[in-house]
């Protein structure tokens, strides 16, 4: 990773769009290949499907991968989510492995200089890949402003217990402490920090054998975990490819910026309010990325 990122980009939303981008990046994963993505929240009509990335993951190889919430819904239990994986179809395409669905969860170390979190918590079964293929659907987040990359390197990837470490900026560490956190919640910008933290912890373990995929598309300013969202309120813009997580999620948002979408105003505001892009900025501080990049359509 040089001072600037490159990535590739297209206007093409569509399953073969995403296989473009990854040939055209030109990174093989190899070895056990663990491809993250958010399998929807019941009742959520934004997320995407696992038609969507069917192409891409039968093209890469590997295994979705998952991990267990830490708010009420049908994902926060072990028994409930593999029901709900299994109703959303992933299982009729894919194996996927709940990571944190039997315990004892691992501990990251946060390797770089930080200010929370002693460690990132994480399912067990993290330990069994050599690589990752990050599948981020980009839309807005009712606490972090915005879901990219770095959202799903850091609550994506954590398991329950991760969830609070990260949500209570390290206060709590503990997956039955899930009903506590959200009524002694840290200030923003800790939070905020803290998931950079997470993420880092993620890019360290897999040593430089990640790539991010975030597709712009269905952009509401709601996430996936939300089981009632907003509708989307931007059209679809594209589909981005990097092996910088910072630099793709702050192309993301300068996309937004530029784009002359009447819905945007709507987005920015979720973003802004939260302060979401305090998340970018904490993360290239950490140095897991940088914020300079360069963006090559293939178009």
């Amino acid at each position: 990773m040089g001072s600037v990122s490159k990535i590739y980009f297209t206007k093409d939303v569509s399953p073969e769009g995403v296989v473009r981008l990854y040939e055209k990046l030109g990174k093989k994963l190899e070895g056990n290949i663990a491809i993250k993505v958010h399998s929807g929240e019941a009742g959520n009509q934004n997320f995407l499907h696992p038609e969507f990335w069917k192409p891409v993951v039968e093209h890469v190889g590997g295994t979705i991968v998952e991990c267990n919430t830490a708010y009420e819904g049908e994902r926060n239990a072990t028994d409930k989510h593999i029901k709900l994986i299994g109703a959303h179809g992933w299982n009729n395409y894919f194996k996927v492995d709940l990571m944190d669905a039997e315990g004892p969860d691992v501990e990251l170390p946060i390797k770089r200089t930080h200010k929370h979190l002693k460690s990132d918590i994480m399912g067990k079964n993290i330990m069994n890949y050599d690589s990752m293929l990050v599948l981020s659907h980009f839309k807005g987040h009712p606490m972090g402003g915005y879901g990219g990359a770095l959202k799903q390197l850091s609550i994506g990837c954590a398991s329950t217990a991760g969830k609070v470490n990260i949500h209570s900026a390290g206060k709590y560490v503990k997956a039955e402490e899930q009903d506590v956190v959200w009524n002694d919640l840290p200030p923003q910008d800790h939070f905020l920090e803290s998931m950079a933290e997470a993420a880092s912890a993620v890019v360290d373990h897999f040593d430089g054998k990640i790539v991010y995929v975030n597709v712009m598309a269905n952009m509401s300013v709601d996430c996936d975990c939300c089981a009632i969202a907003e509708d989307p309120c931007m059209a679809d813009i594209g589909i981005l490819i990097s092996t910088d997580p910072v630099a793709i999620d702050r192309a993301c948002i300068d996309l937004v910026k530029k784009s002359d979408d009447a819905g945007k105003k709507h987005f920015l505001e979720r973003v802004t309010s939260r302060n979401g892009e305090h998340t970018i900025d904490a993360a290239a501080s950490l140095g897991i990325g940088v914020q300079e990049y360069e963006i090559i359509s293939i178009d």
